[in-house]
């Protein structure tokens, strides 16, 4: 146990101070304010603040977790070794940098709640990210800030002890379009058979004839494919559904079908099952519940995992209907356009409410990238980069999460480098978390 003293305790301390020493370096860490408890306290223990009390390990404290409330922050990002850092540290302190502040930044996405232009989408871009700004987005920085200052913990404390923590692997796949042809109805068909004809697609005509009567496979049907290789290791896997109403005519089918339904039962009984709220259903609280509550039914399970349509985070109001849906876990920490950590970890984290000053319950799941973040890549780019994102996230024993859509497995040589990477790289792993 290390016990931290703090002039005075506030939700932000111990919020970010677990997650670094609890979810990451796996210490537990009780905190204090009153000196003679620290001063007789036997064990490993530490202050943070503004100035040291003697020769205890200190941490120079920057202030922002000692305040309340969001307002515009003046920093400058600085090398620290093999990466960057910001909140920088007099000599007093045992790091050159207040890691905990700038963890909390990033967790916190405060930045995200400072005024910015929004994309089209109404989200927020990453190009106005200080990750992609300062050149770190590629880098779990929070997990690599907590494993230099574990190096100091243990040239300190030598017979302080740390929890196990392994490199784990947890794949996604947004399942927007189940079915390319099978499953329209009537009337989507129709109107399938007319683009074609009206844009002279005849191949596509033939097509999807084959596959509406049974004489073809759905190209997007991968879902046995995936199961098999999925299940032969213990490596987590969720695939996400969408209930509710698509954005993309061409891409919505009738859920309420049954063989949709027990497409949904067939990857329920071998990995896990999620949902993809949509664009809707985000503005609509009750919608929102009706979506949740359908695939519960469907499952026959609460549901754990959730993702939002068009990757859309709007803090912090998106989160608290997750939270006040009893959502277990987010999965929508992720640019669409840009490869890296949004919020700078690649730990699961929960998530902080700014504008209250509480932590909350919902864990939110970083991932490292998705597929159409590397649209207009070469092979061997992308081949780099993922395994530059997966090296990164082994230093540090992190979780590393990459989200596929369905279609990006079907049987297209454009499609051959994700076939893959999901079948080769993100499938040796024997930790399941």
């Amino acid at each position: 146990m290390l016990l931290v003293f703090v002039q005075k305790l506030n939700p932000r301390i111990p919020y970010v101070f677990k997650h670094i020493c609890t979810r990451i370096l796996g210490i537990e860490v009780n905190f204090t304010s009153v000196i003679e408890e620290f001063i007789a306290h036997t064990g490993p223990k530490i202050s943070y603040g503004k100035q040291p009390m003697g020769n205890e390990l200190f941490i120079q404290s920057h202030g922002l977790l000692t305040q309340q409330g969001i307002e515009s922050v003046d920093f400058t990002v600085k090398e620290w070794e093999e990466t960057k850092c910001f909140f920088s540290t007099s000599d007093k302190s045992a790091l050159p940098f207040d890691i905990f502040a700038a963890s909390f930044y990033l967790l916190s996405r405060y930045e995200e709640y400072l005024p910015h232009v929004k994309d089209a989408f109404d989200r927020y871009p990453a190009s106005e990210s200080i990750g992609v700004k300062e050149n770190f987005l590629t880098q779990p920085v929070i997990d690599i800030w907590a494993y230099k200052f574990k190096r100091e913990l243990v040239n300190t404390f030598s017979k302080l002890s740390f929890g196990p923590k392994n490199y784990t692997i947890h794949t996604l796949v947004e399942t927007r379009q189940p079915y390319a042809y099978k499953q329209k109805g009537f009337f989507r068909s129709l109107i399938g058979y007319l683009s074609d004809l009206f844009r002279l697609r005849l191949p596509l005509i033939l097509k999807r004839t084959k596959v509406i009567v049974g004489m073809a496979k759905d190209p997007n049907d991968i879902f046995e494919w995936l199961i098999n290789v999925a299940k032969k290791n213990s490596a987590k896997l969720t695939v996400f559904f969408l209930l509710g109403e698509a954005i993309n005519f061409e891409e919505s089918i009738n859920t309420r079908r049954q063989k949709f339904k027990m497409l949904i039962k067939f990857i329920n009984d071998y990995k896990q099952v999620g949902l993809i709220f949509s664009r809707k259903a985000l503005e609509e609280p009750e919608l929102q519940k009706e979506e949740k509550e359908r695939i519960e039914m469907i499952t026959n399970r609460a549901l754990e995992g959730a993702m939002n349509a068009q990757y859309l985070v709007d803090l912090p109001n998106v989160y608290r209907n997750l939270v006040e849906l009893e959502v277990q876990r987010d999965f929508t920490m992720v640019y669409q356009d840009a490869i890296g950590f949004r919020a700078g970890t690649c730990t699961p984290f929960l998530f902080y409410d700014l504008d209250f000053e509480i932590k909350t319950p919902l864990i939110v799941h970083p991932i490292a990238t998705c597929t159409s973040a590397f649209l207009g890549k070469k092979e061997d780019e992308i081949q780099h980069s993922v395994d530059s994102l997966i090296a990164s996230v082994k230093s540090v024993n992190g979780t590393f999460s990459m989200l596929f859509l369905n279609t990006d497995f079907s049987l297209r040589l454009k499609n051959r480098i994700w076939r893959t990477i999901f079948s080769e790289k993100l499938q040796d792993n024997t930790n399941e978390r």
